[in-house]
């Protein structure tokens, strides 16, 4: 009986799980060149020019976000951690007149 219960409640819960489907397919253009990991803070403004936003540090030690027209920078310190690409909608929005 135990058994049985257990098993009509893993069934009920798998049930409602949901798939998120992440579009990787879609995330702008891969030919975008962006900082390798390690790059130095000074290395990324001199390649790519001052970034469209530049947010504040935040923790310790301090991690800050640059955000530029394709990707955004992952720094730690003066260290780039990661670059990512921005996603591109599918479909771009239409502008209303």
């Amino acid at each position: 009986m135990r058994f049985a219960l257990l098993t009509l409640l893993l069934v009920m819960v798998s049930a409602n799980a949901e798939n998120i489907i992440i579009p990787l397919g879609q995330q702008n253009d891969p030919s975008v060149q962006m900082p390798a990991n390690g790059t130095s803070k000074r290395s990324v403004l001199e390649r790519f020019g001052l970034p469209d936003v530049e947010h504040p540090p935040i923790g310790s030690p301090g991690m800050t976000r640059r955000d530029y027209r394709d990707f955004s920078v992952y720094l730690e310190n003066a260290i780039v951690i990661t670059s990512v690409r921005h996603d591109q909608a599918k479909y771009p929005k239409q502008v209303q007149p």
